[in-house]
């Protein structure tokens, strides 16, 4: 992977008065993208791995995915403009014809979901990290009144 992308994972998921707080980060740094609260039940369902009676939006896409041999390979989270964060979700599929790579604009928030789900790579571009605050410390502080 190139040098102009990070890894992240998803360091937690908070409720907030509007929706939730993703906590997103790697060993240099933390950073918040809120989201509303339906994502941030999905993604919290999904570490969490709760089994859902019905499935939800995210579940029905995996299952198309599945079905039509499409694999989630990574998100990248690619650029942010005053507080709103966009997404790319880079897929492939494999038939007779070879590999077709597909890279789709998606909201962060669903991309996370589906990486999430398949186990797959969760990555911030170089510019997005070096330009979101540092929420490290804020993190620590909210885990540590929790436990």
């Amino acid at each position: 992977m190139q040098s102009d992308v990070v890894e992240v994972s998803v360091k937690g998921v908070m409720p907030t008065s509007n929706g939730c707080a993703i906590f997103l980060g790697c060993d240099e740094k933390t950073f918040v993208i809120y989201v509303d609260q339906n994502i941030g039940n999905a993604i919290s369902m999904t570490i969490n791995d709760v089994k859902k009676e019905r499935p939800l939006t995210h579940d029905l896409i995996s299952s198309i995915f599945q079905g039509l041999g499409v694999k989630v390979e990574r998100i990248i989270i690619n650029d942010v403009d005053e507080g709103t964060f966009f997404a790319r979700l880079i897929l492939t599929m494999q038939n007779e014809l070879g590999t077709k790579v597909l890279e789709i604009d998606a909201r962060p928030s669903d991309s996370m979901v589906l990486a999430l789900q398949t186990k797959r790579p969760i990555y911030v571009a170089r510019k997005v990290l070096d330009n979101v605050e540092d929420m490290t410390e804020i993190l620590e502080r909210i885990l540590k009144q929790q436990g």
